[in-house]
């Protein structure tokens, strides 16, 4: 069943506009009668049917409530390097479908590409809309956030009181990912993914001192958008819901 996120609460009586209500009317061509799943402002799931449909609004009705758990337990954050190409499209539609909570795009010292403020927006723009359809794709709650860029003492400084926080670094000797969450009981976790030429020294001894974790996920080393499905799946699995409880 189609699913559509509304800006209100629910109601009796509820509206879908703009792009969603072209996508519902023309590309899935839904008619009146029809049902569809609305997940409103607070998170809160309800079945409802198309009563009216016009070129700018489908009017729909509350028919009910239904339980959703498409959420995960653990609060996941991903602050990914920015990647060359389309790579940041694809982590995006995946960390969003892994149940990633926020992800923040992060420019590093080694981030090959480069945005200007009108760019960045843009980009941040368009991964939104990224995460939007992800989550209406595989029935989460919330539409995670793409926050504005960040670097990573900005990054820490936002969100370093808060969090475990976690960084994949190639060039860790001693310490394991596994061996990190084996006993976790931290219900939020911060993950920083370094860009395809990785975390320069001075990023990595400025998390070590500021109280980040760095760890190595085994002996290949990975490219930057399959460190951070890893990474996200090893927290979600040992943490949160993947797999199942």
């Amino acid at each position: 069943m189609a699913r559509f996120f509304i800006e209100s609460e629910l109601a009796e009586k509820m509206v879908l506009r703009g792009l969603d209500a072209h996508h519902a009317s023309h590309v899935l061509r839904l008619k009146p009668g029809d049902e569809i799943i609305v997940v409103d402002s607070r998170g809160m799931a309800a079945r409802a049917r198309l009563e009216t449909i016009s070129l700018s609004e489908i009017t729909l009705t509350f028919i009910e409530r239904i339980a959703d758990s498409g959420e995960p337990p653990v609060a996941v954050y991903l602050a990914q390097g920015l990647a060359k190409g389309d790579k940041m499209d694809y982590i995006v539609q995946k960390a969003v479908e892994l149940g990633v909570g926020k992800i923040i795009p992060l420019a590093a010292d080694r981030s090959v590409v480069r945005y200007d403020a009108a760019k960045q927006a843009n980009r941040q723009e368009r991964w939104k809309k990224i995460a939007l359809e992800a989550a209406k794709q595989c029935g989460r709650l919330t539409v995670p956030e793409v926050t504005v860029f960040e670097d990573v003492k900005g990054l820490l400084a936002k969100y370093g009181q808060d969090f475990m926080m976690v960084m994949l670094y190639e060039g860790e000797q001693k310490n394991g990912f596994k061996a990190l969450l084996k006993n976790c009981q931290a219900r939020a976790v911060l993950l920083l993914i370094g860009p395809e030429g990785g975390f320069s020294d001075g990023e990595v001894a400025f998390c070590r001192q500021h109280g980040v974790h760095t760890v190595s996920v085994g002996p290949r080393i990975l490219r930057t958008e399959t460190a951070a499905l890893a990474a996200l799946s090893i927290v979600m699995y040992e943490c949160g819901d993947l797999g199942g409880y």
